[in-house]
C-alpha cells in the first residue's frame, strides 16, 4: 500500500460520502440542510458540498497517476483500483444526477455504455499481453466531464445568472468525445480483439490428441 494506492484508496472513500450525501433520505433523521436564495435561483447547500468533494476525488485521479509513474509506485492492485475508483466517481454520480433529473439520461447511457466498451477492450488485451494506452480525447472527454458535473452540481452557477448553460454544454462536448475516444480504441485495438490465440489453439490440439 504505497502513496499511490492509499490516494487512490481516499478517492474511493470520498465516492462513498458522496453517493450517501447525494442519496441518503436525511429528512426521515430530522437533518436538513440549509437552502440559499442566490437571485431568483434557489440553492440547496447539500449540493454544494457534493460538488466540493467530487472535485477533490477528481484531483486525487490526477495526483496518484502522477505519483505512481514518477515514483516508480506502478502495481497491478494500484491499476485496479485506480479504475475502480474512477468509474465508483464519475458513473455513480451520473446515475444519480440523472435519476434526480439534473441532467440528460442520454448523456450517462451514453458515458457508461463506452467505458463498459473501453473497458472491454483493455481486459481483452490485457489476457493477451498488451496494454491499451491512454488517448488524448479520452483525456479530453474526462476532463469535459468532470467540469461538467461538478458545474452542475452548484446548479450552473455562476453562470446561470447570465442564462449560460455552462454545465449542459459540457456534458454534451463530454459525450461527444465519449463517442469519438470510443470509436477510436475499438478501432486502434481491433487486430487484438480479433487476434488468434495461438497459446489457446495449440492447448486444444494437444487435449485432443
Amino acid at each position: 500500500m504505497n502513496l499511490a494506492n492509499k490516494i487512490t484508496m481516499v478517492r474511493i472513500f470520498l465516492t462513498v460520502v458522496l453517493i450517501v450525501l447525494l442519496l441518503f433520505p436525511f429528512y426521515m433523521v430530522n437533518i436538513e440542510f440549509p437552502k440559499v436564495l442566490i437571485r431568483t435561483i434557489s440553492v440547496d447547500i447539500k449540493y454544494f458540498i457534493a460538488a466540493g468533494i467530487f472535485a477533490i476525488a477528481s484531483i486525487t485521479d490526477a495526483i496518484d497517476g502522477h505519483i505512481a509513474r514518477s515514483r516508480n509506485m506502478v502495481t497491478d492492485f494500484g491499476k485496479m483500483t485506480d479504475a475502480i475508483a474512477d468509474k465508483m466517481l464519475v458513473n455513480s454520480t451520473l446515475i444519480i444526477l440523472s435519476s434526480q433529473g439534473m441532467i440528460s439520461p442520454v448523456i450517462t447511457v451514453i458515458i457508461v455504455f463506452r467505458d463498459t466498451v473501453v473497458d472491454t477492450i483493455k481486459m481483452i488485451a490485457g489476457s493477451k499481453g498488451k496494454v491499451v494506452a491512454a488517448i488524448k480525447t479520452g483525456k479530453v472527454k474526462t476532463t469535459f466531464l468532470m467540469l461538467g458535473i461538478v458545474f452542475t452540481l452548484c446548479y450552473n452557477l455562476p453562470f446561470e445568472l447570465f442564462n449560460l448553460d455552462v454545465s449542459n454544454f459540457l456534458l454534451v462536448l463530454a459525450t461527444v468525445f465519449a463517442i469519438i475516444s470510443g470509436v477510436q480504441y475499438y478501432v486502434m485495438n481491433k487486430h487484438i480483439i480479433f487476434e488468434r490465440d495461438q497459446k489457446k489453439e495449440i492447448a486444444n490440439e494437444e487435449a485432443q490428441k
